[in-house]
């Protein structure tokens, strides 16, 4: 039986490009999820405070998801206080959502290979099930407790709406080398970054003078 679904795909979309876009829209037809939400995170653990504000950035992802089939905007880390702890996202999720919708939390494989460092994260699979997008071939490079966790849970891309939360599964995207980082800097050296985001994000971002 597959169940009712929902993905998120959080991170800092610092700024929105198009490898989010494409891994999103990859994750709804490869994993058949009928709605992904974009969630900004306000303040991440594991990264440096980002230079722009939350209210610009999400901004940008309501330009790049708009006309989007499937694709839409969620707030929340933003609109609470303090870091962005996706167990406590989730839980909040899944009490509003109830126990039978499936929650798939989507994740980049570098993001995946530092998930023993995550806030409270062995009770992710209590909440929901993760993909992981995994970039050709697909090798992780995992702690040993990491790898033996992955062991325990991991099920094929097919099988991850068959159950509500517990499972993770590795979705193999086409390579597609874009990062917010290298943008970021490719913006402040004033190179032309058309084709890498979408055009009313980049239009946003020189009204605005981000990144300058």
């Amino acid at each position: 039986m597959i169940h009712p679904n929902v993905g998120v795909l959080g991170g800092t979309f610092n700024p929105v490009h198009l490898g989010h876009l494409r891994g999103a829209l990859d994750c709804l037809d490869l994993l058949g999820l009928s709605s992904i939400r974009l969630m900004p995170a306000s303040l991440p653990p594991l990264k440096a405070t980002p230079g722009v504000s939350a209210a610009h950035r999400a901004r940008m992802l309501d330009l790049a998801v708009e006309g989007i089939e499937g694709l839409s905007v969620d707030r929340r880390e933003l609109d609470r206080e303090g870091l962005s702890f996706t167990v406590d996202t989730l839980s909040e999720l899944r009490q509003e959502l109830g126990a039978e919708v499936v929650i798939v939390f989507i994740m980049g494989d570098d993001a995946f290979e530092q998930l023993n460092r995550w806030h409270n994260w062995g009770a992710l699979l209590e909440l929901a099930n993760i993909a992981v997008l995994a970039r050709p071939p697909g090798n992780l490079k995992l702690a040993p407790e990491l790898q033996h966790w992955l062991n325990q849970h991991e099920v094929p891309p097919t099988q991850l709406l068959l159950q509500t939360k517990g499972a993770v599964a590795r979705v193999v995207q086409p390579e597609l080398d874009i990062s917010s980082s290298a943008l970021r800097l490719a913006i402040e050296a004033g190179r032309n970054v058309r084709y890498l985001l979408p055009d009313p994000v980049l239009e946003y971002i020189n009204a605005q003078g981000l990144y300058r």
